[in-house]
C-alpha cells in the first residue's frame, strides 16, 4: 500500500504539469481575465510596448503588489526594483521612497536582512519627510538588533505613534503584527494576542489582513493548548467566509480546524473538516489545496490502516482530475503569467534599445547642437570683432579727417602775420597772434571730440571769423545769430563741420567783391532738428570757379570731400542722419548758401 501511495503522488506530479500545458489551447484574453495579476501583466506589456515610463513604473508596482500578496517575495522584489529604476528615470521622488520602503519589507520577508537594512536606509536618505525618514531608521535599526527581541521593541513602538500621527492605519497593523512576533519570540503570548488584537482595530477594510491576524491568534491559542478559542477563532473565520461564498478561505479554515482537532484528539472531527476542505477543492478547482487535504487524509488513514479509504480517496481524486485541472485557475493564470513573463522580458529588452538609442541620439544632438553653438558664438565674435575693427577704423577715419587742419589757412594766417611785420604793425602782428594761438589750442583740444556744445562750437568759430575780419576788414562784417529756443549749452553739434564753409565762403566769395559783402551764421531749431545756414552775398560759385588757379580747385575739392566723409562717418557711427548740402543764389542775388541739418542732440549728464 506504501508503494501504490508513493506511486500515485509520482504521478499526480506528472499529471499537474500536463494539465497545466493543457491549458494553452485556452485564448490569452481569458487567461488575462482570470485574476489582477493577469490584468496588471497585460497593462504592463501594453505600456511596455508604447514606452510609457510613467505607465511602466505604475504596472511594475502594481505587479510586485500582487506577488507579495501571493506570498512570492522574489518575484515581488525583482518586480518593485524595476518600479524603482522607472520612478527613478521620472524623478519623481516621493514614489521612489515609498517603493523603496516597499522593498525593503519583502527583502524582510525572506529574511535577507542586510539587503533589507540597506533598503530601509535609502528610503529613509532620500525622504523629504522628516517623520517618514525616522519610520524607515527605526526599521533598519530593528532588523540590526534582529538577534535582540528586547531591544527591538523601543524601536517598534517609536515607529507605531509616528505612523498613527501620518494616519498610516496599514503600516500602523503591521508595525502591531510585528510587535506580536516580537512578544512571541519572548515568550510573552498574552502581550502578542494584545498587540494582534490591536493589529485588527487597524486594519479595517483590509479582509485578507483579518484573516491572517485571526489565524495568528488562533495559532498563538492553540499553542497554549487553548484549543476551544483557537477553535472558535476558525469556525467564525468560516462562517464569514460562507456568507462571503470566498472558497479559497472555507478551504483552508477547513484545514486548520482539521489540525486543531487532531491536537485535540477529536479525529472524527478532523477528519470531517478534510473531506470537506478535499471536497470543496475539488468542486471550486483548486488543485494545490485538494492535494495538500489529500495527503492529509491519506496520511491519517494509512496511520490507522485504512487503506480501503485511501484507495477510496484516490479513485476520488483521479475521477475529478481533469474537471480540476480545467477549472483551476491559478494553473491558468502560472501558465499565462509565464508566456506574459517572456513576452515581458522581450518588450524590456526592445525597450532598453530604445533607450540606449535615444540616449545615443539625444547625446549626438546635443553635441551637434553644442558644436553649433560654439560656431554660431565664434561666427558673433568674429562678426563682433570685424564691426569693432570697422568702427575703430571709422572712428580713427573721423579723427584723422577731423585733425587735417587746412593748411591754407595755416599758410594764409602765418602770411598776414609777416604782412603786419612787413608793414611795421607790430600791435596788429601781436593782436593776430594772440588770437590765431587761442584758437589753435582750442581747435586742438577739441580734436579728439566727435560733438561738442554748441556754445563750444559758436566760441571757436567766433575767433575765427574776427581772425578772418582782421585780415579782411575792408571785405565782410560778419552776423552769428541763435535760435532762442535752443539751449546753446546743452545742445551739441558735429564737431569742425562748419568752418570750412565759412572759410570758403571768405575767401572764395567774399574777398573778390568791389564793395564790403556779409557773412551770416544762422542757427535755427525747426521740427525738432538743427539747421544751421551759412549764407554770403559773394561772387558765387560760378565766378569763383572761373577765378580759381589749379591749386585753389584741388584744395576745395579736398575741403569739400574732406566735410563730406566725416558727414558720412558721422552718420555711419552715430546714426544721425546728417545732411548737408550747398547752392548758389538766383540772380538777381549774388552768393552761396550751405546748409546743414541733423536731429537735436542734447547734452547727457
Amino acid at each position: 500500500m506504501r508503494l501504490l501511495t508513493v506511486y500515485f503522488f509520482f504521478l499526480l506530479g506528472l499529471l499537474l504539469p500536463f494539465g497545466t500545458m493543457a491549458q494553452d489551447s485556452l485564448s490569452k484574453s481569458k487567461a488575462m481575465s482570470a485574476s489582477k495579476m493577469s490584468r496588471a501583466t497585460y497593462d504592463l506589456q501594453k505600456s511596455l510596448d508604447v514606452n510609457d515610463e510613467a505607465k511602466i513604473a505604475q504596472n511594475y508596482e502594481r505587479l510586485a503588489n500582487e506577488f507579495q500578496n501571493k506570498g512570492d517575495y522574489a518575484k515581488a522584489e525583482e518586480y518593485f526594483k524595476k518600479a524603482i529604476a522607472s520612478y527613478t528615470k521620472l524623478k519623481l521622488s516621493d514614489d521612489v521612497t515609498r517603493i523603496t520602503r516597499c522593498l525593503a519589507k519583502v527583502q524582510e520577508s525572506q529574511k535577507d536582512y542586510k539587503s533589507a537594512i540597506k533598503s530601509y536606509e535609502v528610503a529613509g536618505d532620500i525622504s523629504e519627510d522628516k517623520s517618514l525618514e525616522k519610520i524607515n531608521s527605526n526599521d533598519a535599526n530593528r532588523l540590526r538588533s534582529a538577534a535582540s527581541p528586547v531591544a527591538q521593541v523601543g524601536y517598534l513602538n517609536s515607529n507605531i505613534e509616528l505612523l498613527k500621527k501620518e494616519n498610516k492605519e496599514e503600516e500602523v497593523s503591521a508595525a502591531y503584527v510585528q510587535k506580536a512576533e516580537n512578544s512571541l519570540k519572548q515568550k510573552n503570548k498574552e502581550v502578542a494576542i494584545e498587540s494582534y488584537n490591536q493589529a485588527l482595530a487597524y486594519a479595517k477594510g483590509k479582509p485578507a489582513a483579518i484573516i491572517k491576524i485571526n489565524n495568528e491568534i488562533a495559532k498563538v491559542y492553540a499553542s497554549d493548548n487553548q484549543f476551544e478559542k483557537a477553535i472558535g477563532i476558525n469556525e467564525k473565520l468560516l462562517a464569514e467566509a460562507k456568507t462571503n461564498q470566498d472558497f479559497s478561505t472555507q478551504i483552508k479554515q477547513l484545514q486548520s480546524l482539521s489540525v486543531l482537532y487532531f491536537k485535540k484528539e477529536d479525529p472524527n472531527k478532523a477528519v470531517t473538516a478534510l473531506k470537506e476542505a478535499f471536497s470543496l477543492a475539488l468542486q471550486k478547482g483548486n488543485s494545490a489545496e485538494a492535494k495538500k487535504s489529500l495527503i492529509s487524509l491519506t496520511q491519517y488513514y494509512n496511520r490507522k490502516g485504512n487503506n480501503k479509504e485511501s484507495l477510496a480517496l484516490y479513485d476520488q481524486f483521479l475521477q475529478n482530475f481533469d474537471q480540476l485541472v480545467q477549472l483551476d485557475t491559478t494553473l491558468i493564470d502560472t501558465k499565462a503569467f509565464q508566456v506574459s513573463e517572456d513576452k515581458i522580458r522581450q518588450l524590456e529588452k526592445e525597450k532598453s534599445l530604445k533607450d540606449e538609442l535615444i540616449t545615443k541620439t539625444n547625446t549626438f544632438n546635443y553635441f551637434l547642437l553644442g558644436s553649433i553653438g560654439l560656431l554660431l558664438l565664434l561666427f558673433l565674435w568674429i562678426v563682433k570683432t570685424l564691426f569693432s575693427i570697422k568702427t575703430k577704423n571709422k572712428e580713427i577715419a573721423l579723427q584723422s579727417l577731423r585733425r587735417e587742419m587746412n593748411p591754407h589757412f595755416i599758410f594764409n594766417s602765418l602770411n598776414s602775420v609777416n604782412q603786419f611785420i612787413a608793414e611795421n604793425k607790430e600791435r596788429e602782428a601781436n593782436k593776430y597772434l594772440t588770437s590765431y594761438s587761442n584758437l589753435m589750442r582750442n581747435t586742438m583740444e577739441n580734436s579728439n571730440k566727435d560733438f561738442i556744445t554748441l556754445d563750444n562750437e559758436l566760441e571757436q568759430l567766433k575767433k575765427y571769423l574776427e581772425l578772418e575780419h582782421l585780415r579782411f576788414q575792408d571785405k565782410f562784417d560778419f552776423k552769428i545769430s541763435v535760435d532762442p529756443e535752443l539751449d546753446a549749452e546743452r545742445t551739441m553739434v558735429p564737431n569742425m563741420i562748419i568752418q570750412p564753409h565759412l572759410e570758403n565762403a571768405i575767401w572764395h566769395g567774399l574777398r573778390y567783391l568791389d564793395t564790403k559783402g556779409l557773412l551770416q551764421l544762422q542757427v535755427q531749431l525747426t521740427n525738432g532738428k538743427v539747421v544751421i545756414r551759412i549764407e554770403d552775398n559773394g561772387i558765387g560759385l560760378t565766378k569763383s570757379q572761373e577765378l580759381k588757379t589749379i591749386n585753389q580747385k584741388a584744395h576745395e575739392s579736398r575741403g569739400m570731400s574732406n566735410t563730406k566723409e566725416r558727414i558720412g562717418l558721422l552718420n555711419e557711427l552715430y546714426k544721425k542722419n546728417i545732411s548737408f548740402q550747398i547752392f548758389e543764389k538766383a540772380l538777381p542775388e549774388t552768393g552761396t548758401v550751405v546748409e546743414i541739418v541733423f536731429p537735436l542732440i542734447d547734452k547727457i549728464g
